[in-house]
């Protein structure tokens, strides 16, 4: 099938390159010239496992282009992808701007039949403006599908081979017929694809984003009050997980959830709620716990220096909100490291992957470190921010030769208490 990709962010890139690995012809656009161009000499602008081979596979395969050109991309394309960023505005809605705005210039472009289909996170009945934007130009028949993304950063390519499950939403069985075909290929092993109409579809992504959200939530608050009663917030997760209605997913407490999906996602669930006079309690609640659990560690940091953190040298490992990406949006290693910044402390920090997007973001207001071992040179204390798997049996003697301070605050709990103290450390976790 001919498929038209319309942006190359995170979701685009990902669904373009996955699309062309079964064999689809797929062209993805994208207004930036230069990232076009480095695309087109086969650089991958984001890291994502297993992305990089796929990608250079298709590319020489001539399954996956690039062009910055709209209208050839719909001249190729059967479906049209919509895989636009939908911003967090100033009140927590989703900024719908970048989707309207190519909606309308499809409907001047577009010269015979098309499935159009929101890609993008939207909120409930964004699929009716697409659609009024469209047919506001537009001279011939098309549908708007609503198929939300369940990709997780770090599993991505195996998330959209081998998903759980598909949604569609579509009032057209020209439309459905189409995607139940695109998507074929995919759901061999017998997962479903569930179609819906779409508006539910559009609403099934946020609330399937919001409850995992409420879910982690949930335990911060859970492992926050083990600290208070004396309780092991790990003995508690797995005393839980093992009952099948709950699960064992999303219940290791933190410093909190980050990144591009759950904190716009609730906050746009929770706008959309109050745009139609109802009142998500729950989600005031999940989004009020996470901004105080992303600071959870500051206050132990303060209490073991007896509140005094000027001239204090702390290291970090790990920047991304999640290992294996580099993604750093709302990551709450830099809202603790605005903190310790702003109390006067002197901060290096490593990262395996996204140590060049904060060097964009903080310049020289910390130090990077070629190594988790380099970063802990004279270290006063280290703080464990992100859960990668290097950092998981690290040399601790190694560690304390390197670091004047042993005090380890471990905001992922990565270690077993017991065997951190033994090896002469004081450890300060979540819950426990």
């Amino acid at each position: 099938m001919k498929i038209a990709v319309i942006g190359t962010g995170y979701v685009g890139l990902v669904t373009g390159t996955c699309l062309a690995e079964t064999g689809n012809e797929v062209l993805c656009i994208d207004i930036d010239q230069e990232k076009v161009n480095k695309m087109q000499n086969g650089e991958v602008p984001i890291y994502e496992p297993h992305l990089d081979v796929l990608f250079e596979r298709n590319i020489k395969a001539n399954r996956l282009r690039f062009s910055t050109n709209l209208e050839e991309g719909l001249e190729h394309g059967d479906i049209i992808f919509l895989a636009l960023p939908t911003p967090e505005d100033e009140d927590g809605s989703a900024d719908l701007k970048y989707i309207l705005g190519v909606a309308d210039n499809i409907g001047k472009l577009i010269k015979d039949y098309k499935v159009i289909v929101d890609k993008s996170t939207v909120p409930v009945g964004t699929s009716d403006k697409v659609k009024a934007a469209i047919a506001k130009h537009a001279r011939v028949d098309f549908d708007v599908v609503s198929n939300p993304e369940f990709l997780r950063e770090g599993f991505a390519v195996d998330d959209f081979l081998k998903p759980e499950r598909i949604v569609v939403g579509s009032s057209s069985e020209r439309a459905t017929k189409l995607m139940e075909k695109l998507y074929k290929p995919y759901v061999r092993s017998g997962n479903p694809i569930i179609i819906m109409d779409e508006k539910s579809a559009e609403l099934t992504k946020y609330a399937s984003n919001s409850f995992l959200a409420a879910k982690i939530t949930f335990m911060n608050e859970i492992a926050n009050f083990c600290e208070k009663v004396g309780a092991d917030v790990d003995k508690v997760r797995i005393g839980m997980g093992t009952d099948s209605r709950i699960g064992k997913r999303f219940l290791f407490p933190g410093i909190g959830y980050g990144g591009s999906c759950f904190p716009k996602d609730v906050k746009a669930l929770h706008k959309s709620g109050q745009e139609n006079n109802y009142n998500f309690k729950i989600l005031d609640a999940v989004i009020n716990v996470n901004a105080r659990q992303k600071l959870v560690l500051i206050p132990k940091i303060e209490n073991h220096f007896n509140n005094d953190l000027k001239g204090k040298n702390i290291a970090v490992w790990g920047l991304a909100f999640k290992p294996e990406t580099d993604d750093i949006r709302e990551a709450p290693s830099l809202y603790m490291i605005e903190e310790l910044l702003s109390q006067g402390a002197n901060i290096t920090a490593f990262d395996p992957e996204a140590m060049s997007n904060v060097k964009r973001k903080l310049g020289t207001k910390i130090n990077f470190a070629n190594s988790m071992y380099e970063a802990l040179k004279d270290a006063d204390a280290l703080v464990i921010s992100t859960e990668w798997s290097i950092f998981r049996t690290p040399d601790f003697s190694k560690m304390k030769d390197l670091m004047v301070g042993h005090t380890i605050f471990d905001g992922r709990n990565l270690y077993e208490v017991k065997d951190v103290i033994n090896e002469g450390f004081k450890y300060i976790s979540i819950g426990r």
